[in-house]
């Protein structure tokens, strides 16, 4: 099976076929061609676990060694020894403050290899309207369809309809673990025919996955004050027993759908609301009679609190009428047009001046910022393109040239200059 497989290592090279062979043999566990599936399968999660992570020190150093960290992996995953790391925990401003539980690299290439597994069983149980790490969804997806949606309940802006937008509190940090899997197991077990891999095994790596407690063991990065104004309900710290799913993991983003994928479908065949949309814990109805959706709110915290044991946050009820316009997703939904959230723009030029720190830290004292001394490590290359890029690709879906053009020249260092231009007309940094 594995004539002719080659894989790119580390210094540009390829995968011997024979150490690959030889290594094989050691997984005794399974048949022949379900531990080549397997190695395989462990060598593509590899791959897309280190995208936008290859510089990282984990990254690095499991990379050193790859072939024989991947067959070690391979080994305790049909051995039934896999034991999830130490994870690092830190806190993020922004967009909002959030806590963050980083895993070990060895770690995120087991969540890949459960998400290339699962995720396209699941696909096809979500609504069309559930916009979170999915394929040709996201935030831009989500914003242009609830726009939709109000012109089309609105007939175009000639009649009234009214949006009401629900919260739940702390969602990641209140997810059942026992309900959560139990939805995962039952789900694959139904669809085992379909399944082109090892159920039994996936299921025991989905259960390590969710049953594990990162903040037993976890490094904490940064001080105690960083934590100082985040709720209790945004932190697995202070999580009941068996709930939470730390942030950042894309198991916990999949495993997030699932969990919510009954309450979509409630709401839309149960309740015959006919528009709504969520992304993650943040949702939408829309509905012509403003009375209705009010009467909706009870019965919408009654399903979540019985079935899936969350709350609606109490603080986070938003009912009005369409002409008032709706904040979601970063921007500002209103008729005939939708605006970049003033909370985008903030965070863009927060961004912009965490680069100028970077271009003051590379310029001698007392000498003009713009003159060049040393050039921005790959790193921070790499960190000044996903940073500002990210901002670009959203607000260019909107009337923002002008916005975007005073933004970059008004405020950017002339120092990052030297290094990067912009192409498409304000749409993307290159390096040069």
């Amino acid at each position: 099976m594995l004539e002719g497989f080659e894989g790119e290592h580390s210094h540009g090279d390829y995968f011997p076929v024979a150490f690959i062979k030889n290594q094989m043999q050691q997984l005794h566990l399974f048949s022949a061609i379900e531990r080549d599936k397997i190695t395989l399968d462990l060598f593509q999660a590899y791959f897309d676990a280190r995208k936008n992570k290859r510089n990282t020190i984990n990254a690095l150093a499991f990379e050193k060694h790859l072939e024989a960290n991947l067959f070690a992996l391979a080994n305790e995953i049909v051995e039934r020894k896999y034991t999830p790391k130490q994870s690092i925990c830190f806190i993020v401003d922004k967009p909002v403050k959030r806590e963050i539980f980083a895993a070990d690299f060895r770690d995120r290439v087991i969540h890949h290899f459960i998400y290339n597994y699962i995720s396209p069983i699941f696909e096809k149980t979500f609504i069309n309207d559930s916009y979170s790490c999915r394929k040709g969804k996201g935030t831009h997806y989500g914003i242009k369809r609830i726009d939709h949606f109000i012109r089309s309940c609105s007939q175009n802006y000639s009649k009234d309809c009214y949006i009401l937008k629900l919260d739940i509190k702390g969602y990641f940090m209140a997810m059942n673990k026992f309900l959560l899997f139990d939805k995962v197991r039952n789900e694959l077990i139904i669809n085992k025919n379909k399944a082109d891999f090892d159920i039994a095994l996936v299921l025991y790596l989905v259960e390590k996955t969710i049953f594990n407690d990162p903040i037993e063991y976890c490094k904490i990065k940064g001080k105690n004050e960083d934590w100082e104004g985040l709720p209790p309900t945004k932190s697995l710290f202070h999580a009941q027993n068996n709930c939470g799913l730390p942030i950042g993991n894309l198991t916990s983003q999949l495993f997030g759908n699932i969990y919510m994928n009954e309450f979509d479908h409630w709401v839309k065949r149960n309740l015959g609301i006919r528009y709504y949309g969520r992304y993650v814990d943040d949702f939408i109805l829309i509905h012509e009679n403003k009375d209705y959706l009010q009467s909706m709110i009870p019965k919408l915290s009654a399903f979540l609190l019985s079935n899936l044991k969350l709350t609606l946050h109490p603080d986070k009820i938003y009912l009005q009428h369409y002409s008032k316009g709706v904040n979601y997703l970063g921007a500002v939904i209103r008729p005939h047009k939708t605006y970049i959230a003033n909370r985008t723009k903030g965070n863009f030029y927060n961004a912009i001046e965490k680069q100028n720190k970077i271009a003051r830290d590379h310029s001698p004292r007392g000498i003009k910022r713009s003159i060049q001394r040393g050039k921005p490590t790959k790193e921070e290359q790499q960190a000044f393109q996903s940073s500002m890029n990210s901002y670009l690709g959203i607000m260019k879906h909107y009337k923002s040239y002008k916005l975007r053009k005073d933004m970059i020249f008004k405020n950017l260092s002339g120092w990052w200059w030297n290094y990067v231009y912009l192409s498409g007309g304000i749409c993307k940094f290159e390096m040069k």
